[in-house]
């Protein structure tokens, strides 16, 4: 299996975005688990919205940009956004996210074979397939076994929710609570220039919303929430950012999908 896999020549991708930003992810990844990890400069610190894998060291990866304290906020538990966040001092996440870290980490794996047949049917019933035995496509490095891959057991050192607001100084991003995909999924908005991070609350690709994990009608309900929000640019959790048409008609499929 995995001597059959190249070795990457870099773990990581980035993009300098507008506005002192930079958008990072790991391309060998299966886009179910290819996270995008954001990074916010601001006057007094810094913020990273999500850490990827933890296949590789997002720290190392990130270290031409950490010249600050810095804030690590995870949108939600799932192993493809929380893997990297033991690499770093302070951690905020929603309460109701805390309290499952465990059972996402018990999930946490790349192997095909570990993932029970009803979600492999679900996955693929929604757009994403996995037909290889691996959820990635080249090795980090030397030496690394997918079939031993696990997270590091790691908790909040903040609890955060809907209302609190992640002050950088010169940057206010305002807490939302948008679950559905998990309970205590959330984003972050900066009123001021429009801009969202989303989570996987919602992005331009398959939404998941029948997990063990995942509630319908929350989900219903931050659709609609979202739907007519005065955004600028969302930047989410998975694939590309977008603006507020695409945001609108995001929501609105689903919404109908659900039909509501």
């Amino acid at each position: 299996m995995a001597a059959n896999i190249k070795l990457a020549d870099r773990w990581f991708e980035r993009r300098t975005q507008a506005d002192g930003i930079t958008q990072l992810w790991e391309p060998h990844a299966h886009p179910l688990i290819r996270c995008n990890i954001w990074h916010i400069r601001g006057r007094d610190r810094d913020l990273l919205i999500d850490t990827g894998l933890g296949i590789a060291s997002l720290s190392d990866e990130l270290a031409d940009l950490l010249d600050k304290p810095l804030i690590t906020l995870a949108t939600h538990a799932h192993f493809d956004h929380v893997g990297g966040l033991h690499e770093f001092e302070t951690r905020l996440m929603h309460p109701q996210e805390a309290r499952l870290m465990d059972p996402f980490y018990d999930h946490a794996t790349l192997m095909r074979e570990l993932m029970s047949g009803q979600m492999l049917e679900y996955l693929a019933s929604v757009g994403y397939p996995i037909h290889a035995d691996e959820l990635i496509d080249a090795l980090p490095r030397h030496g690394f076994d997918p079939s031993g891959y696990s997270i590091n057991a790691v908790l909040p050192t903040q609890l955060v929710d809907e209302g609190d607001v992640v002050d950088l100084g010169d940057r206010r991003f305002e807490v939302l609570h948008l679950p559905g995909h998990t309970p205590g999924s959330i984003g972050l908005w900066e009123a001021s220039t429009g801009t969202l991070f989303s989570g996987d609350a919602i992005y331009d690709g398959p939404l998941l919303d029948e997990l063990p994990e995942s509630d319908i009608v929350q989900y219903i309900n931050t659709m609609k929430r979202l739907r007519d929000y005065p955004v600028s640019v969302v930047h989410a959790g998975h694939e590309t950012s977008f603006g507020r048409d695409r945001l609108r008609v995001l929501a609105n499929r689903y919404l109908q999908q659900r039909d509501q």
